[in-house]
């Protein structure tokens, strides 16, 4: 349904990703990231969703071709703790928000484990974001404050976490409202990743549609 694209980047650079059009012309926009393994094909097809429910959805390759296997755990902790956080945030992944944006159309991140963190850090220091949504990942504190956040946040967490744990969940959330932010926080009784239908392990699918839901109602509420 989407196409291989090539978009620039703050510093002039080249990126590359994957774009689903919405049917209407002046859809709003928003910025998929990966989870660890890579630009998936599951991740694609989040983006197709996202155009099928009105969004131009573009998800940038931060791994830059790299797609690990899901078996390859190993590998996968390998390359994202090989990627350079915020030169991915601030460059890549706003170059995919001013792509978006460069008709006047609102913008919306979400991200998935990985792509999650990636979307708390983006809403300290992506300007031309207008809200977000988190699905289990979340940034060590020196990396973005909760107080630094700049826009409407939604996320979804797993209660049988061990990454994201509920602990980790609960002290975001204080922070978050310590703070004063716009905040809207949901649990799950489910595993890490459960969104993902292509890792059968973990895929809750009640909990994945819930999810989906939430944040396209989300997203239709701030973007428009």
């Amino acid at each position: 349904m989407g196409t291989a694209i090539t978009f620039k980047r703050p510093d002039g650079k080249d990126a590359s990703g994957y774009l689903a059009n919405a049917a209407r012309g002046n859809a709003p926009g928003v910025v998929v990231i990966q989870e660890w393994w890579g630009l998936s094909d599951q991740i694609k097809g989040l983006c197709d969703r996202f155009a099928l429910a009105g969004f131009d959805a573009l998800a940038p390759d931060l791994y830059k071709g790299k797609v690990v296997p899901y078996h390859d755990t190993d590998s996968a902790n390998k390359e994202m703790n090989s990627l350079d956080f915020m030169d991915a945030t601030t460059q890549t992944v706003r170059g995919a928000a001013q792509y978006l944006s460069r008709n006047g159309a609102k913008v919306g991140l979400t991200g998935f484990c990985l792509g999650g963190a990636v979307t708390i850090i983006g809403a300290t220091k992506i300007p031309e974001l207008a809200a977000g949504v988190v699905f289990y990942g979340i940034p060590p504190e020196q990396a973005a404050k909760p107080a630094d956040v700049k826009i409407p946040l939604q996320a979804h967490f797993a209660n049988k976490d061990d990454w994201c744990t509920p602990e980790l969940v609960t002290g975001f959330e204080k922070a978050m409202k310590a703070a004063g932010k716009s905040f809207e926080l949901f649990r799950y009784d489910a595993e890490h990743a459960f969104v993902n239908e292509q890792r059968q392990a973990v895929h809750d699918r009640e909990a994945a549609e819930l999810a989906w839901g939430r944040a396209t109602e989300f997203f239709r509420k701030h973007l428009g």
